[in-house]
């Protein structure tokens, strides 16, 4: 069931929220812009224009009006927003949910907290970088090393994030880290090979969903920010190898 027609400042607001949104934990370019599009026909608005980069969205309900533009200042990786826009725009496709009441919900969302806590990333990143270890081939025997190594670098990354808002630098610090704590491990004869203690523990910081969305995004013919993402998921890898180069370097 189709909508009336609604206003094309509030109806922009509205799109503009939910683009932002989805954008800043981690949805695909295209996603993002279809998602935006949805809503805006809900309401009687098919003619609705978007230009979405990693950046910032840009967006026009019918073509004539003056577009809007958003900045996107700070990314994560937070998949359950995402999912309860792509409810929102569902329920506002199908007549379920009015204008106002869609925009009330996104605005829910948009305050929500984080999906987990920071002690339970860390609890997750360090078990999974055991987990990785073990999986890379070492013996049980750096199991408890990698734990500590890849905890102790991931709590350095959520730490110095807070203070400094540069990725490269929180990333660059937190590989430093576990090199620096792989090193030790081996050298008091708690860990049997560095190689394989480091390579599990920076597995958490490793960016897959940049990479991957990175990819999706070209494939979809958004080259823009495909190429954006696949520079920022290249930098990333940087910051971590510089890391470990630099930790190991001075030992």
């Amino acid at each position: 069931m189709r909508q009336k027609v609604a206003p094309s400042n509030r109806l922009m607001d509205m799109c503009l929220l939910a683009g932002k949104i989805m954008l800043e934990n981690g949805a695909e370019t295209y996603r993002v812009e279809d998602t935006m599009m949805r809503i805006a026909a809900a309401f009687g608005k098919g003619a609705s224009h978007s230009f979405v980069t990693p950046t910032g969205i840009i967006f026009s309900v019918d073509g004539t009006s003056p577009a809007q533009m958003v900045r996107v200042l700070e990314r994560s990786t937070d998949l359950r927003k995402v999912t309860l826009v792509n409810s929102v725009s569902r329920q506002m496709s199908t007549g379920d949910l009015s204008l106002e009441a869609g925009y009330r919900k996104l605005q829910e969302i948009d305050v929500l907290g984080a999906a987990y806590p920071a002690w339970l990333r860390l609890l997750a990143a360090a078990l999974s970088s055991g987990c990785f270890t073990i999986m890379f081939m070492a013996g049980w025997v750096d199991f408890l090393p990698a734990i500590l190594a890849g905890g102790i670098g991931f709590a350095g990354f959520l730490f110095i994030h807070r203070f400094v808002q540069i990725r490269f630098f929180s990333e660059f610090s937190a590989s430093f880290l576990i090199g620096a704590v792989a090193w030790l491990m081996v050298k008091i004869g708690f860990g049997l090979e560095v190689d394989k203690i480091i390579i599990g523990s920076v597995m958490p910081l490793v960016p897959g969903l940049l990479i991957t969305s990175a990819v999706r995004d070209l494939m979809a013919g958004h080259l823009v920010s495909g190429l954006s993402k696949g520079a920022e998921a290249f930098l990333t890898a940087f910051a971590i190898g510089a890391g470990i180069a630099v930790s190991l370097s001075l030992h």
